[in-house]
């Protein structure tokens, strides 16, 4: 890491050092094997997409698959330095599919087209922690938001690298990664992930990123990141986060988010070659929720401004923290403004604890794509989730989601209309 990225820990640090906690976590350390967990998150999953109209390729995709994600996480060895051991194995498995209706990402695809039986990944990582920071290397689920592992599909993706975590200061969460490879949620070898358009190599070839998450109050917060990916981008992010309690039922809350993207590398040298955008965008989101009994109302205004779109997704699919980053699209193309309106609605208030309801709407307008100047979409998505409160089958979620999707041009996003259904059933088990 250079000295500039260490700058702002370094600052923080020294502003905060009043608040040191007297005992760390490591002094409360019960060792490698009492302090283990194990646990097994089983989720089957039905995934249906319907290009409506589209007569020029394959006009649905259909897929039905069973995930099972295994956590095993030693506790730590007594002493000034604690050791650990970490392990993930994941395994997919078809139910149903189809040659002419594989592509969803559930399954890896062979080269007949049709998706495979089943197909498995894992993987390991050494941590090591000192008082209350922790340094993990190896195979790792990531959640920065300028480095984050996605979990829309079966099974999640897994980046490979070095990572280190810091509470040392209450409040203030600080952490910074080194990552050379992830595996695709769909695949399983390393640098599955990868950008057609890439130059050199192929699948991310090096991302490094620090940053911090600061509680100026129990209301408030903030958080500052920044990252290189090698041959792609630079980025800085930026979130702000608030909320009041305006009485025992009724609150607010309000979220702002920025990202700062620039070419970077191949990427900047692509672009200059193929006289193509150079990315160098802003792109931000601000959210407001107001919460009344089982009733929330959420409205969210999103903008991408400057040159290309906000690109994301070699550096991890989940990596976009903007608010109308939804099912289908993510309205974050060059010049692109959005609309959201969002209704909640938990049904605990009226004695149906684990069932709640969510409909939202969201309209972009003004994105510049290759084929229009002023590309309009719209997504409406609609939700319902069960959750068993009590008995053997307790904390198994049930959930439907739909999501219709329609843009003004019949290539944006690859198609101008489609229908999304997924029917998603998961049960944590805590062995350990």
């Amino acid at each position: 890491m250079r000295v500039m990225k260490w700058s702002m820990i370094a600052l923080a640090v020294s502003a905060g050092t009043s608040q040191f906690a007297i005992a760390s976590s490591q002094d409360d350390a019960k060792g490698f094997v009492e302090d283990s967990t194990f646990s097994i998150n089983t989720r089957l999953l039905y995934f249906s997409r319907d290009f409506r109209n589209n007569t020029g390729g394959q006009s649905r995709r259909e897929e039905t698959g069973l995930g099972f994600n295994g956590l095993y996480q030693s506790g730590f060895t007594q002493g000034t330095i604690g050791v650990g051991f970490d392990a993930i194995g994941l395994l997919g498995v078809k139910l149903d599919s189809g040659k002419g209706r594989a592509g969803t990402g559930l399954f890896p695809n062979g080269s007949d087209g049709r998706a495979q039986d089943d197909y498995s990944k894992g993987g390991g990582a050494i941590k090591f922690r000192i008082s209350d920071t922790v340094l993990k290397i190896g195979d790792q689920y990531t959640t920065a938001p300028v480095f984050a592992s996605d979990d829309s599909r079966l099974l999640p993706e897994l980046p490979q690298g070095v990572s280190i975590t810091s509470n040392e200061i209450k409040g203030l969460k600080l952490e910074a990664g080194h990552f050379t490879s992830i595996v695709a949620q769909s695949q399983t070898f390393k640098d599955s992930i990868s950008d057609s358009s890439d130059v050199g190599h192929v699948g991310l070839k090096e991302a490094n990123f620090v940053g911090g998450v600061y509680s100026f109050t129990p209301e408030l917060t903030g958080s500052l990141y920044y990252s290189k990916v090698e041959d792609y981008w630079k980025k800085t992010y930026a979130n702000i986060n608030w909320t009041h309690a305006l009485s025992k039922d009724q609150s607010l809350a309000f979220d702002f988010n920025i990202y700062s993207t620039k070419s970077d590398g191949l990427g900047l040298q692509r672009a200059e070659k193929d006289n193509t955008t150079k990315l160098d965008n802003r792109a931000y989101s601000l959210q407001g929720a107001y919460t009344i009994d089982a009733h929330t109302f959420t409205l969210a205004y999103q903008k991408v401004s400057g040159d290309g779109d906000y690109g994301y997704g070699i550096d991890g699919g989940g990596t976009i923290f903007l608010a109308n980053s939804i099912a289908r699209s993510d309205f974050n193309a060059e010049d692109e403004k959005s609309f959201q309106a969002r209704y909640d609605l938990n049904m605990a208030t009226f004695g149906v604890p684990g069932l709640s309801f969510m409909t939202r709407y969201v309209k972009g307008t003004g994105a510049n794509t290759a084929d229009t100047s002023n590309g309009k979409e719209w997504e409406r998505d609609i939700e319902a989730k069960y959750v068993i409160q009590s008995g053997p089958a307790k904390d198994l979620s049930l959930r439907l989601r739909q999501a219709t999707y329609r843009s003004s041009d019949g290539v944006y996003y690859g198609s101008a209309s489609i229908d999304e259904l997924r029917l998603i059933a998961q049960y944590p088990l805590n062995i350990l």
